[in-house]
């Protein structure tokens, strides 16, 4: 069963858009946002399982320049 999270990204300063655009169109990612308050970037993703979702943050997402810290929240179905 297929997997969706929330990943909300802090950026080094003025990076935030530049970070945007640079995760856009990875797989996975539906969409991402520019925001102001404690987190720059908020990212809705979805992977497989969550051992493909770690993955896609940890490898691919962290991977990007400008990023200082990502929380990411997985979507549960109550």
């Amino acid at each position: 069963m297929a997997v969706s999270a929330y990943i909300l990204i802090q950026t080094e300063m003025d990076q935030a858009a530049e970070v945007a655009r640079s995760i856009r169109d990875m797989d996975g990612v539906e969409a991402t946002e520019v925001m102001t308050g404690p987190y720059d970037v908020i990212v809705k993703a979805t992977a497989p399982d969550m051992n493909s979702l770690g993955r896609m943050v940890i490898s691919r997402i962290q991977a990007v320049g400008g990023i200082t810290r990502t929380l990411t929240c997985p979507v549960v179905e109550i």
